[in-house]
């Protein structure tokens, strides 16, 4: 993993050189050693990604009607559809996210899980999903939360 480290000053602390002294202004990769945690982590988060391209193409082949059995995207009720919008953009979007292993990914995929889960349980006409997947989700958010823990704590 590496991480953002500022290497020397400003003089005036708004990134104007100010002379000699603030030529060395500049932010650099450091080289941080990766530990067994980042690695679980990372494989982790590639693998959800993946689950979650699946997802998002599932998502708009229901869309565009290419499942078969399903009704018309357009027989569906408009708070359904714009469920199914929804999820069908911000699941690429955070798949996209968790397989470059960047924050915004993971708050992204968050965001997607914690909504997919909310709307489930709380409106399951509008999405509805079996038990399973809603713990199934559930155990995915912990499983990250726990491995970011852990790889935090290993680095430190």
């Amino acid at each position: 993993m590496k991480a953002l480290t500022k290497v020397g000053t400003t003089r005036d602390g708004r990134g104007r050189i100010g002379g000699a002294e603030g030529a060395n202004d500049r932010i650099e990769r450091a080289e941080r050693r990766q530990t067994h945690w980042d690695t679980v982590l990372v494989w982790f988060m590639r693998i959800v990604a993946l689950v979650w391209v699946a997802k998002g193409v599932l998502t708009w082949a229901d869309i565009v009607d290419v499942l078969p059995g399903s009704p018309p995207f357009e027989s569906e009720p408009l708070g359904r559809q714009t469920v199914m919008v929804y999820f069908a953009v911000i699941d690429f979007t955070a798949a996209v996210g968790l397989w470059l292993t960047s924050a915004w990914g993971g708050v992204v995929w968050l965001l997607a899980a914690t909504s997919g889960i909310t709307l489930a349980v709380l409106t399951p006409q509008l999405l509805p999903m079996p038990i399973l997947l809603i713990v199934l989700q559930g155990a995915a958010i912990v499983a990250y939360f726990t491995l970011s823990w852990l790889a935090a704590r290993e680095n430190q």
